[in-house]
């Protein structure tokens, strides 16, 4: 791929993460998982819009991604150029334009390419090629989208209507379908002039900053102010919230997509999904001869059309003449739902949340600045964690008002702060942190340290912390 500039991705990552429940939660989104492969979706997303062609990328995301997304653009060896942290979820348009505006005030002729931050692309070149093919037209003032060749009546797609193709790669746009019943959606793959609209945009940053000044200009001020007051806070820029709150929640391609009237489309047939739900994940695995797919210490006897994923090493799923059955087995819930419910996972839940589960929203691992923690038992006056404390990383400095800790190493060296005496533990050893004493746990190492804390009181919550010295800006 060759282009005349580079081009600046913009990833969007935030999302409720109720679609593929139970792997993908509030707290823990799908584009942080590894749903297909061995990296997440956010980190492959990266990877394929990272080389001499594109500039670092920019990324959104909320307050609560922000040490998830730097952590995983480290492991991938990739600094972007910012992270924008939005202080509430206002939909894409208002995370777009803060974007928008962030670059061009570096540099104002700038290409950005928008892009979601969970989808998967089979032919990464086939995908580089077509950027190469839409950046001629997005550098002579162009918006343009991608379009997906379907390959079956797909009902949970947006599809764009194609318009005359005048030569140069990318066709007029004559118009945004919404998502179709079964009939329209198969009359539409019948006609062959209808693509999934895949959500990409690739365009001049001013084109598009003109597009929302002319389709969407109540936007202009409030982001504009969020961004002008947005403050630097360890490496992030959080835009600010007071203005932020009078941005509309509304997604670009209502508030500016849809309503212009020049957009061009660049079609693709690469093999690519949003991973919109169970069923496309079931699809994307490539399922054998039977339609079984498997991920994990998960096995299938008799099986037809099913997706069986067991998520902890642990643990082993068994499906015996199971058809047409989706089953996800994560260490605190399990998902059974028939292959054609896969898009009710929102109706589960709400249904969990008026119960109170805390599953509803929770992930299992409590990721970190520092790391991650896990819950492997708990009971009356006790709780078991398993505690991952990256390399070089500090725990705050603290004491708990209601619980003591007993700390076993049992990988890695752990530099242990008590009642202001330091000492290095090795794996195997342990110690004891009394009710109300201050301390610290740090990783002094260059590989992950893990250590098994049992906590007894009689109050395990994780709100009962005083902090005294923080590293990551916590109170």
């Amino acid at each position: 791929m060759a282009t005349s500039q580079h081009i600046t991705p913009v990833l969007l990552c935030g999302g409720s993460g109720t679609r593929l429940w139970p792997l993908s939660r509030r707290s823990y989104p799908k584009q942080f998982s590894p749903l297909i492969g061995a990296e997440s979706l956010f980190q492959a997303s990266v990877r394929r819009l990272s080389g001499p062609d594109f500039a670092p990328p920019v990324v959104v995301t909320g307050n609560d991604f922000r040490f998830i997304v730097t952590q995983q653009l480290d492991e991938i060896g990739v600094s972007p150029a910012a992270v924008l942290l939005e202080p509430a979820p206002r939909n894409t348009a208002p995370a777009v334009l803060a974007a928008l505006l962030h670059i061009v005030a570096g540099d104002p002729g700038a290409v950005v390419l928008i892009a979601p931050s969970d989808h998967v692309v089979g032919d990464i070149a086939a995908f580089r090629s077509a950027i190469a093919q839409a950046s001629k037209a997005a550098e002579a003032g162009a918006i343009v989208t991608f379009g997906i060749r379907p390959d079956r009546p797909e009902t949970g797609y947006g599809y764009l209507e194609l318009g005359d193709d005048n030569g140069g790669g990318a066709i007029t746009l004559n118009r945004f379908v919404e998502k179709p019943d079964r009939a329209r959606a198969e009359a539409m793959l019948a006609d062959g002039r209808y693509l999934w609209n895949a959500g990409l945009f690739l365009a001049r940053a001013d084109a598009l900053i003109a597009g929302f000044e002319t389709h969407a200009p109540a936007l202009i001020d409030p982001v504009r102010l969020a961004l002008d007051q947005a403050t630097a806070d360890l490496g992030f820029l959080r835009l600010a919230e007071g203005p932020w709150a009078g941005a509309a929640d509304i997604s670009i391609d209502y508030a500016v997509m849809e309503q212009s009237r020049d957009l061009r489309v660049v079609p693709f047939d690469g093999g690519w999904s949003d991973l919109g739900g169970w069923e496309t994940v079931w699809r994307v695995m490539e399922p054998d001869a039977q339609g079984l797919a498997k991920s994990g210490p998960a096995h299938g006897i008799d099986c037809t059309n099913t997706l069986l994923r067991a998520e902890a090493p642990g643990q082993v799923l068994i499906g015996l003449g199971l058809e047409d059955m989706i089953a996800v087995a994560m260490p605190d819930a399990v998902l059974v739902a028939p292959m054609h419910r896969a898009q009710d996972l929102r109706a589960a839940v709400a249904h969990l949340k008026q119960n109170g589960a805390s599953q509803a929203a929770t992930f299992p691992k409590d990721h970190r600045p520092w790391g991650w923690f896990e819950s492997l038992a708990l009971g009356p006056r006790f709780q078991v964690k398993r505690i991952h404390v990256n390399p070089g990383a500090s725990l705050s400095l603290q004491s708990h008002h209601h619980r003591a800790e007993h700390w076993v190493v049992v990988q890695g060296t752990a530099r242990v702060t008590v009642d202001g005496e330091t000492r290095l533990m090795s794996e195997n050893s342990s110690i004891y942190i009394p009710l109300g004493v201050t301390h610290r746990l740090e990783n002094p190492g260059k590989l992950p340290m893990v250590l098994i804390e049992v906590q007894t009181g009689g109050y395990l919550g994780e709100d009962d912390i005083v902090r005294y010295e923080d590293g990551y800006g916590r109170g």
